[in-house]
């Protein structure tokens, strides 16, 4: 672990020349930022295109025989704009043009999409003067698309070292013999992440247009406190409830490494942000939660069958029904003689009819029903562990709010305590949490 702080700017935050401005005042002004990762230009305004929405486009106007240039005029213009605004001595013309034969020799989505990653990349390496790595020389991938991990970051950590400051694009990668394979979409934040564990940074700084988390979705709740600081377990449960800041996957190469992420506003450098840490001592939880997300658009399958308890095998065969139809469960709340499985709603009714069938087949019980229209929250915080009271707090104030609590369900490690309602409750169920747990405290 050195002092390098490797930093990754979203697509809003470089969706212009004024952004890049922004992105390098920053870089700049700490001399340990010494490795940047660049997402494509995301929009600039409401009804704008993201440059990688328009090389998706490219790519399915090719593989119909169709051209593509007039979408790719759109692409070209965009980057175009920023070297002009920049003032860049770059021959942008030659590179763009270079670029769409490339899409139309290569012909696959993926390197489609990495292209709004990689001329970003280009440009901004030239805005500031620094050295150019391509992820496709240094970012694998096996031959099944499957991320590999270790091999990238011995390959990765053996490059930079020759690197004093370097921009490698976000997004991509390489399979073993060289065609372009990309993270889903969001993926820069995980390519952030790679970089920073394979550089021993000391900090990953994630650049966005927004201050770190909030506490609550502030389409729900009016003005919402931000999150200072939580540690990775946290926000894994955040995350997979639909807190959106921050890729899910981008915390794993970090979090093994060690290495905090600090998610920071472009447009506001001077806020800290949120600090994403391991582990925090009792005294640094200013509430006892840490945050509320949720979804709507459960649905529940409640199976009865009287002695369930005492038959082995009951849960795994319950399982096996879900599986054969591909749909993955959310939680698994259960009773002495019931078993419930939470799935989403738009899965399950693809196969509702043939999945009870088959539930049937495999475990015979007494009574199967489904519920749907079921939301889902999770109230997060390791603090809740040290708290007195949490669960009935949080029980009192759905019940003042008038809301019907359809299922419960607390892991061991009393992180979280995820509650599910009718779909139609679900803000004034947030509301409600959120004002007891910390306007009320």
């Amino acid at each position: 672990m050195n002092d390098t702080i490797v930093c990754k700017f979203g697509g809003s935050s470089l969706a212009d020349a004024s952004g890049f401005q922004k992105a390098k005042d920053i870089l700049l002004a700490d001399a340990r930022r010494r490795y940047v990762v660049p997402s494509a230009p995301g929009r600039r305004f409401d009804g704008d295109d993201k440059v990688t929405d328009l090389l998706y486009r490219c790519y399915q106007q090719v593989e119909k025989g169709e051209s593509c240039a007039q979408t790719f005029a759109k692409i070209a213009q965009r980057y175009a704009g920023i070297a002009r605004d920049l003032g860049l001595a770059l021959d942008v013309a030659a590179l763009l043009e270079n670029t769409r034969a490339d899409i139309e020799r290569v012909r696959t989505p993926d390197f489609a999409a990495s292209r709004g990653e990689y001329l970003n990349g280009v440009l901004l390496a030239a805005y500031l003067g620094w050295d150019f790595i391509d992820a496709a020389d240094v970012v694998r991938f096996d031959k099944q698309g499957a991320f590999a991990a270790e091999w990238t970051n011995r390959v990765l950590s053996e490059e930079l070292k020759g690197h004093a400051h370097a921009v490698i694009p976000g997004f991509y990668g390489a399979f073993p013999d060289g065609g372009v394979r990309t993270f889903s979409r969001g993926g820069s934040d995980i390519s952030g992440a790679v970089v920073a564990r394979a550089a021993q940074a000391a900090l990953y700084e994630n650049w966005t247009d927004v201050s770190g988390f909030l506490m609550a979705d502030p389409r729900i709740v009016e003005a919402p406190a931000g999150i200072e600081r939580l540690t990775y377990r946290e926000l894994r449960e955040l995350s997979y409830m639909g807190a959106t800041v921050l890729h899910e996957d981008a915390i794993f190469p970090v979090h093994k490494a060690g290495i905090p992420t600090n998610i920071r506003n472009t447009n506001d450098p001077a806020h800290p942000g949120t600090m994403i840490v391991d582990s925090m001592d009792e005294a640094q939880y200013r509430y006892p939660i840490t945050g509320i997300a949720g979804h709507k658009n459960f649905s529940l399958i409640s199976i009865e069958k009287a002695m369930m308890n005492a038959e082995l095998g009951f849960g795994r065969r319950v399982l096996q029904a879900v599986e054969e139809f591909g749909i993955s469960f959310e939680h698994l709340p259960t009773g002495i003689d019931t078993m419930c499985v939470v799935v989403a709603e738009s899965d399950l009714n693809r196969y509702r009819d043939k999945l009870i069938n088959r539930i049937g087949e495999l475990c015979q019980p007494d009574h199967i029903e489904i519920s749907s229209g079921l939301a889902l929250i999770a109230t997060v915080g390791q603090g809740m562990v040290r708290t007195r009271g949490t669960a009935a707090k949080l029980f009192t104030a759905l019940y003042r709010a008038g809301v019907n609590v359809r299922m419960i369900d607390q892991g061991s490690s009393e992180l979280n305590i995820i509650v599910g309602v009718d779909g139609e409750e679900f803000e004034a169920a947030v509301r409600a949490i959120y004002d007891a747990f910390v306007r009320g405290a």
